[in-house]
C-alpha cells in the first residue's frame, strides 16, 4: 500500500514519533511503579505485536540473510527485546525525566561512537560539538541527584539507560548496514523476540499479571505493543523517507524535553534547575548532532 508523501505529513510523523518515544518513558515508569513487572510489560509488547504482524512475517521473511551470527542475533532480538527490557528495568529505579535524557538523548552519542568503531565514520565539527553537549548534559543529569540529595538506586537506573542506549546504537549501525527496510526489521525483531525471549521471561516467574486487571492489561497491550512497538517504528521510517535521516533525527531533541515535562505533569517527578540545564544541553546537542544544520538547503530529502 502506497501512502501519500508530503512534507507536512513527514513533519507530523516525526513529531508523533518523538512524542511516542517520550510516552514510552512515562507509561513504563507508571506501569512498573504500579501493577506490572518489567517482564510482564515485555511479554505484552512482543506477543500481541507478533500476532498482528504475522501476515507480514510470512510475506517478508524473518531470517536476516547475509549476516554473521552475532549481527543476525542483534537484528533478531536487539531492538525488540534487549533495548526495551534494559530501559524498562532502569525505569524501576530512576525517573522518566532522567530516562529521556540518558536513553534516547544519548543515542546520537553512542551511535557516533559505534559508527566510528564499526564503519570508520568520522563526524564533522558541528556534530562533534553536539555530541560533546550531549555527554555534558548526561553527566549533569546523572550527578544532579547526588548534589540535590540521596536517591536510593537511581544510579542503577542511569547505568541501565546508558547501557540500553548503547546497545540500541550498535543495533542501529548494524541495521543500517544490513539493507533491511524498517518494516522488515520490525517483523524480524517481533518474530524472534516473541519466539526466543518470551519463554525466558515466563521462566523468571515474574509473569503472572496477578496485580493487573483485564482493563490494565488491554490498555498496556495497546500502548506497549501497537503504539510504542509498531506505530512508532512505522512513523519513524515514514518520516525518514520524506524528510531524510538528519531532519528526522533533529526531532529527537524534543524527546528529553517531553519526558521531563511529562514526568513533572503526570508522575509528579522532582526537577531542579541543574537537571533542567542538563536536559536542555542534551536536547540542544541532539539537534546539532543530527547534522540537519550541515545539510544544504537545496539537497533533497533522502
Amino acid at each position: 500500500m502506497d501512502f501519500p508523501r508530503t512534507r507536512a505529513l513527514g513533519l507530523v510523523a516525526a513529531l508523533a514519533t518523538v512524542t511516542i518515544w517520550a510516552a514510552f518513558m512515562l507509561v513504563t515508569r507508571f506501569a512498573v511503579q504500579g501493577s506490572f513487572t518489567v517482564e510482564e510489560l515485555l511479554v505484552l509488547r512482543l506477543v500481541p505485536g507478533a500476532l498482528v504482524m504475522a501476515p507480514l512475517m510470512w510475506r517478508l521473511g524473518v531470517v536476516p540473510y547475509g549476516q554473521s551470527l552475532p549481527r543476525a542475533a542483534i537484528l533478531m532480538v536487539g531492538a525488540s527485546a534487549i533495548f526495551p527490557f534494559v530501559i524498562s528495568k532502569g525505569l524501576t529505579y530512576a525517573p522518566a525525566s532522567d530516562g529521556g535524557a540518558l536513553a534516547p538523548g544519548m543515542l546520537p552519542f553512542w551511535t557516533a561512537l559505534a559508527a566510528y568503531a564499526m564503519a570508520g565514520e568520522v563526524t564533522g565539527p558541528r556534530r562533534r560539538l553536539g555530541l560533546a553537549m550531549i555527554l555534558s548534559g548526561a553527566i549533569i543529569v546523572s550527578l544532579w541527584q547526588m548534589l540535590a540529595g540521596p536517591d536510593d538506586g537511581a544510579w542503577k537506573g542511569h547505568l541501565m539507560f546508558l547501557t540500553g542506549s548503547g546497545a540500541f546504537a550498535v543495533y542501529s549501525v548494524i541495521f543500517r548496514q544490513s539493507g533491511l527496510s524498517p518494516l522488515h526489521g520490525l517483523v524480524i525483531g517481533l518474530f524472534w523476540g516473541a519466539l526466543l525471549v518470551t519463554p525466558l521471561l515466563l521462566a523468571t516467574g515474574n509473569v503472572s499479571f496477578a496485580t493487573a486487571s483485564q482493563v490494565d492489561i488491554a490498555v498496556m497491550i495497546v500502548l506497549q505493543s501497537f503504539i510504542i512497538g509498531i506505530l512508532a517504528m512505522f512513523l519513524f521510517g515514514y518520516a525518514v523517507q520524506i524528510l531524510g535521516a538528519g531532519e528526522t533525527a533533529a526531532f529527537g531533541a524534543l524527546t528529553p524535553i517531553l519526558a521531563l515535562l511529562g514526568g513533572v505533569a503526570f508522575l509528579g517527578e522532582t526537577v531542579t534547575p541543574l537537571k533542567v540545564a542538563g536536559v536542555a544541553l542534551v536536547a540542544t546537542g541532539v539537534f546539532l548532532a543530527s547534522g540537519v544544520l550541515s545539510k544544504s538547503p537545496s539537497m533533497p530529502a533522502s
